[in-house]
Order: C-alpha cells, then structure tokens, then sequence
C-alpha cells in the first residue's frame, strides 16, 4: 500500500496589513500600515518613499476629500511615526474608505488594492495637464513578490500592475483606465547569496502571470459597482 504524501503547504502570507484609525480636523479616518520589515526592495510612485530603493514598510493614508495640504511627503511621514514605524518606506494617499479594501493572493504573489473612483477617465484624454497634483481620490495598489528582480523587472512589474488594474475596471463596469492619481507600489525580495534574480514580470512572465492575477482580483473586489 503506497503511503499517501500530502500537498505541500502554502507559504504564510507576508503581505498583512493593520488597520489604524485616527482623527484629523474632526473627521474619522483610516490607514492600512504593512509593517513588512527589512528584506525587501520596493518600486513605486508614491509621494514618500517614491523610486526603487530599500523599503521597511507602507502606508495607506486616507485623507479628508477636498485634502489641501501642500506638504503631503511631511504628512504621511507624521503619520507613520505615529504609527510606529521607523526607516524608510513607501507613503500612498487616498481619499477612499480604505476600510473597503481588495485582498488577494495568487501562487506567491500578493495584491492588496483601495479605490476611490469618483474622478475618474482614460489616460488619453484630450487637453492638456494642468502641471498641479490633483486631489487624492486614488486607486493605491500594493503588490509582493516573494522573489528578487532586477530594477527593469520591477518597472515590468509596475506595467503588469497596472495593465491588471484596467482590466479589472472593465471587467467591473467602469468604462476608464483609473483616476489622475492612482499609484502603485511592487515589493520584492532583497537577493542573497545564490538566489536567483528575475529579469521579467511581463503579464506572461511567471511571476509576472501570478503578479497580475492577484492584482486583478484586489482591484476588483476593492472597486464598486457603478
């Protein structure tokens, strides 16, 4: 009688995100802080912490609508001392309920998403820009890769983030690419001795594939119906 081998285990999720509240200018507001420790190598385009570099943690600040200050790297900075983070890290802002937020997972890869899709269009439009940052209204993507790239894989993997993002919009209804603000932030693993260092996260990459299935999943169960 042949022994019976059980599947092997999943990895632990290591994206895991804490839920903060606090009060600002007398209005109840959220954050989601991922206290990912050292290790990591993250991308993004967000106001702090923005570029390729070394990252500890990220914050996912909601903020007032009709948010004014000019100083929004210094905010989210006040904001993850309070937290208790030190280092560096990525800051993301939204006005969205970031309570509502899209979790997913696929093979390794893992996508947490908020969307606040009020304002919102094609990235095409006609007319020019107005060279001011718009009001945060933000779909914020949070992705990680439990492996190493190289930086352009981690530009790749900003391209696959995104090109999963649109498609979750039209999958849910929304006839757009995203918001003027939306951001993104992909984390991978710092290489050590002997490990591998992926040079692709293209959509049919392998971890690209995987990249883009969780973030297709996190940003349509955090985007509303319309």
């Amino acid at each position: 009688m042949s022994a019976v081998i059980p599947p092997p285990r999943a990895a632990a999720p290591v994206l895991t995100v804490r839920q903060l509240a606090r009060t600002e200018d007398g209005e109840q507001l959220n954050a989601l802080l991922w206290d990912a420790g050292p290790g990591w190598r993250m991308i993004s385009s967000a106001v702090l912490g923005g570029g390729i570099g070394a990252r500890a943690w990220v914050l996912n600040a909601q903020v007032a609508h009709g948010y004014r200050r000019t100083d929004p790297d210094r905010h989210l900075a006040e904001l993850a001392r309070d937290a208790g983070v030190r280092g560096s890290g990525v800051g993301l802002m939204t006005a969205a309920d970031v309570t509502r937020r899209g979790q997913a997972h696929d093979d390794g890869a893992e996508a947490v998403a908020t969307a606040g899709i009020s304002v919102r269009g094609w990235a095409a439009a006609p007319g020019a820009g107005t060279g001011l940052p718009a009001a945060p209204g933000t779909i914020n993507i949070v992705a990680a890769l439990p492996v190493a790239l190289t930086d352009a894989a981690l530009v790749n993997a900003v391209a696959t983030a995104t090109e999963a993002k649109v498609q979750a919009l039209l999958d849910v209804g929304y006839d757009c690419s995203g918001t003027p603000t939306d951001a993104v932030c992909v984390a991978a693993r710092q290489p050590g001795p002997g490990d591998e260092v992926h040079a692709f996260a293209g959509p049919r990459s392998l971890w690209g594939a995987r990249l883009a299935r969780a973030v297709h999943q996190a940003v349509r169960a955090a985007t509303p119906s319309p």
